[in-house]
């Protein structure tokens, strides 16, 4: 059986005539019509706009509409599933040697064992083998959740809002060959029906853990937002972070008093690690009647977040609580990139650029940069590519030696002798394998995070040695940009991202939302799980494409040993496999 695409005058495709079609096809086929109309042709028009060769079909069922719809929030736990979807069948696609070849059609056996026989199936998922990762929402414990009209209808057109059953998948890059496997988020945006009256929130912003540029941004749009889109008046800052809650005052907020703090690094409210008492902050907000809590920091904060939001439920409160992901690493898992980082990789260009200058004007010049980067060597890989003047680049994810034949002192020496000079860049937490055999003793922060030996001293040092050892003449300048380079104002990349992160949070808000973080999954907005989000840190892959060009613009070596070249692999085994590779982050499914 061929089907041809009807098409109206204007070239589009009849919808109307292709479900009647398709409905009397699969008709002939399988014995049986199904309760097919507008929306699952609609995707199959859609599946074909994105460029794809075969419409993914799924097998009807009885009582069960083609594609289907989704059914609402309460339905969630009597689908078989768990996604929110009912128990079907396979999804089902033409083989390649089925009908036309162009996926218009199926063979003409009028069996239905033909007809499974004639497609392939993909996945038992009605996903397409994604596993949708649900945000919570107030409605699970607050039984008669009020529903209004959000206050945005009044000016914009319903296509200005997002679909409710729209979602991002986290893996875009698949193998025709394997099924897929990826997480799915639901898309950020506003939605039309809302659960807070304008004149009943009282919001909080707060800010934790350590600087970042657009900060300032952030709260800036946060208030924007509430206060121009959904008319909330009642917008408060909380003072110096998670401790503000139960030792400061409340800072009121209004577009007036932020207007221009965007100009600005740094926080206009102030921030600190640690002080994160839940009960606490729990009954100081109960006790102020905040309903909303905007919570802005990393990875550390972001489980306060979560933490927050577990108590305020086990309360029975209406509390949402919205985290804005804040991390200069950009360590932060699954979302493309954390505010901050674009701002943070300029600046640290700019000292590359001056070590370079320093190092080029004298005999044997050497400029050693070091830069922001704990666990995560993001900062110093992308500012070491985007200078193009880096002769040797250190991260915390991949090793390096200092001795022998191929090691970091031969490099050096090496360097010098060619090109009469070096520039290194070395991340903050690189080498501390090295410092720590000798020293073991660093202690934590009030985060609890490990504190960092000095590495761009102690690499300093051991260079000096070594070149005062061969007696060549050298001049080495340290640089350690460090302070300048977080407490700068966001640049017009990162500002323009900040505000689609305020907004996205208090559109996830007002909407019921809670226990969420937001950001984007390859390239669109999603509201995601705090728990999907602290579950691991998003590092360089030393296998991955993007290290590759790095060690191709630098010439460094891997510095690789055995057991790191065989770890890696087994890794990289097989990229589709997340289990495997323990990496469920897109940036590792697509070589980064």
């Amino acid at each position: 059986v061929r089907v041809t695409l009807p098409r109206q005058r204007n070239g589009s495709p009849n919808v109307e005539r292709l479900s009647s079609t398709l409905s009397a096809v699969i008709m002939s086929v399988v014995g049986f019509a199904p309760t097919m109309r507008f929306p699952g042709i609609a995707m199959v028009h859609r599946v074909h706009s994105a460029n794809c060769s075969t419409p993914r079909l799924r097998k009807p069922q009885r009582g069960i509409g083609f594609f289907g719809n989704r059914p609402a929030r309460s339905a969630r736990a009597m689908s078989g599933n768990g996604n929110g979807f009912p128990s079907a069948d396979k999804w089902l696609v033409p083989k390649a040697d089925s009908g036309d070849g162009n996926g218009n059609g199926v063979s003409g056996n009028d069996s239905e064992n033909a007809y499974k026989d004639s497609f392939l199936c993909l996945t038992e998922d009605p996903l397409c083998g994604g596993t949708m990762r649900e945000v919570p929402h107030l409605s699970e414990w607050i039984s008669d959740l009020p529903v209004y009209a959000n206050p945005m209808s009044e000016k914009w057109e319903s296509d200005h809002f997002v679909d409710p059953d729209d979602v991002v998948a986290q893996n875009v890059v698949l193998n025709i060959t394997r099924p897929m496997n990826s997480n799915l988020f639901s898309r950020a945006g506003p939605r039309q029906a809302i659960h807070f009256r304008s004149e009943e929130v009282r919001a909080a912003v707060v800010t934790c853990g350590g600087l970042c540029p657009g900060l300032n941004t952030v709260i800036r749009e946060v208030v924007h937002t509430l206060w121009d889109l959904y008319g909330v008046r009642n917008i408060f800052g909380v003072k110096n972070g998670y401790r503000g809650f139960y030792s400061e005052n409340l800072r009121e907020l209004s577009p007036r008093s932020v207007e221009s703090i965007h100009n600005f690094g740094g926080t206009v409210l102030g921030t600190s690690r640690g002080g994160s008492e839940t009960k606490m902050i729990v009954d100081s907000i109960q006790a102020r009647g905040i309903n909303q809590l905007y919570v802005i920091g990393g990875d550390g904060t972001q489980r306060g977040a979560n933490a927050i939001y577990l108590e305020a439920r086990s309360r029975g409160m209406k509390l949402v609580v919205a985290g804005i992901p804040k991390t200069i690493d950009n360590d932060v898992s699954i979302i493309d990139r954390s505010f901050g980082f674009d701002t943070a990789v300029e600046e640290a260009q700019r000292a590359i650029t001056a070590a370079h200058v320093e190092a080029e004007s004298t005999p044997n010049g050497i400029g050693l940069v070091k830069v922001m980067g704990r666990h995560a060597g993001w900062i110093a890989m992308h500012a070491s590519l985007a200078s193009r003047d880096v002769d040797l680049c250190l991260i915390p994810e991949s090793g390096f030696y200092m001795d022998g034949q191929g090691g970091l002192k031969e490099y050096i020496s090496k360097q010098l002798a060619e090109n009469g000079h070096a520039v290194v860049v070395v991340a903050e937490g690189a080498g501390q394998d090295h410092i720590l055999a000798q020293d073991n003793n660093q202690g934590a922060d009030a985060s609890g995070n490990q504190k960092l030996a000095d590495i761009g001293h102690w690499l300093a040092d051991k260079i000096k040695d070594h070149l005062k050892s061969t007696g060549i003449e050298f001049s080495l300048k340290y640089i350690d940009p460090t302070y300048m380079i977080r407490a700068v104002p966001s640049n017009a990349s990162d500002n323009v991202y900040c505000t689609v992160l305020a907004q996205s949070a208090v559109h996830g808000a007002m909407a019921g939302l809670t226990g969420f973080t937001v950001g984007p999954v390859n390239g669109r907005h999603a509201w995601l799980p705090i728990t999907q989000v602290v579950k691991e840190s998003n590092q360089v892959n030393p296998k991955g494409r993007m290290w590759a060009r790095l060690l191709a613009s630098t010439g460094q070596p891997g510095f690789e040993n055995e057991s790191e070249v065989a770890s890696w692999n087994e890794k990289a085994a097989d990229p589709m496999d997340v289990k495997a590779t323990g990496m469920t982050n897109e940036k590792y499914m697509v070589g980064y």
